[in-house]
């Protein structure tokens, strides 16, 4: 397991996060990401650390807040020192029925953390999270919130998750302007069979030095293994009975057949060829990973030891390359021209 810096800070977390998704299960979406209880997630959280995963990731809202109560008991089961495990959680999502429980508002902010705290037994978070946008509430009232929770020693860092690049680069001003902690991370969706965000957000989270913490890495499952053109997936797969993120199925499936031919020239599988090709790409801090067993994180975890060759990266990366697409093509354009000015001139001086 490798550690890597953490945006612009001097925090260091593992390159796999574990992801507390599947942990406690309830009504709607829920129960259908996963139903482990407490037994059952301390035997993955015991694994992840014991393998070097020093990070994990949680949330208020999964599963109605069960999910943070029993991440909290297993550190605390576990006996785990508190300075070896890197705790984030998010806040923004509906936790009442109060027109103010949900949002990215002081007032929900406010409340959230204290909650969060009792939940997870823990006096302060690692990395607090906005766990989307608020198109309600100005990103300053949102930021000077965060900020007031890090001067009080609540929350050490903050970040942000499924943010536009603009709408990020607007709370990195507001920050720096007026001195106040800024975001040190996105939480974002990013696949090889899905590659969106290295439009905007990559070439921005690289240039102000932002963490990447990249969420359903396999597709919601579709990347496992399990799918593809001629494969018919397990009664009560995951895939089957909640169908997200949304993918172009037909380019995944594309992506899945190299994939599995490089799985098999390896004696690996597709997932950890799958998840490799996130950790080779320079832009990702940490990648999150969920499993309902045991045996799957342990699949997950060997990806941390495949070192994809040059050839094997640019297969992958023909199969799956984006689309052109407008501003894109016109800066390619742009710059294509303006390289061979400048070569054409160095050759004549």
């Amino acid at each position: 397991m490798q550690y890597r810096k953490f945006g612009r800070t001097g925090l260091f977390v593992s390159e796999l996060c574990l992801g507390t998704m599947t942990f406690g299960g309830a009504s709607g979406i829920w129960g259908h990401i996963g139903n482990l209880q407490q037994s059952e997630a301390e035997s993955l959280v015991g694994r992840a650390l014991d393998a070097g995963i020093n990070f994990i990731d949680t949330a208020d809202v999964y599963s109605e807040g069960l999910s943070e109560t029993i991440t909290g008991q297993a550190l605390k089961n576990l006996k785990v020192p508190r300075e070896n495990v890197v705790v984030a959680t998010k806040v923004l999502g509906e936790t009442g029925k109060s027109p103010n429980s949900a949002g990215a508002s002081r007032y929900h902010i406010m409340e959230g953390v204290k909650a969060s705290l009792k939940r997870l037994q823990l006096d302060h978070i690692d990395l607090y999270q906005i766990h989307g946008f608020d198109p309600v509430t100005p990103i300053e009232e949102t930021v000077r919130a965060l900020d007031n929770l890090v001067r009080q020693g609540h929350v050490r860092y903050v970040g942000v998750s499924n943010w536009a690049a603009w709408q990020i680069m607007k709370a990195l001003g507001i920050a720096e302007r007026q001195g106040l902690a800024r975001f040190e991370s996105l939480q974002a969706y990013y696949t090889i069979a899905g590659r969106d965000l290295e439009r905007e957000l990559a070439p921005m989270l690289q240039s102000e030095n932002v963490g990447l913490m990249v969420w359903s890495p396999l597709a919601g499952g579709l990347l496992s293994g399990k799918y593809g053109r001629d494969t018919e997936a397990e009664k009560g797969s995951r895939r089957t009975t909640f169908d997200f993120p949304p993918v172009n199925v037909e380019r995944a499936y594309d992506c899945i057949d190299v994939m599995r031919e490089l799985a098999e020239s390896r004696k690996v599988s597709v997932a950890q060829i799958a998840l490799a090709w996130l950790l080779h790409q320079p832009v990702v801090t940490s990648v999150i990973v969920g499993a309902k067993r045991v045996e799957q994180l342990d699949d997950n975890i060997a990806a941390t030891a495949i070192r994809l060759s040059a050839e094997e990266l640019a297969r992958l990366g023909k199969v799956s390359a984006l689309p052109s697409e407008y501003p894109g093509w016109m800066l390619e354009r742009q710059g294509g021209a303006r390289a061979r000015r400048l070569a054409e001139s160095s050759q004549r001086g």
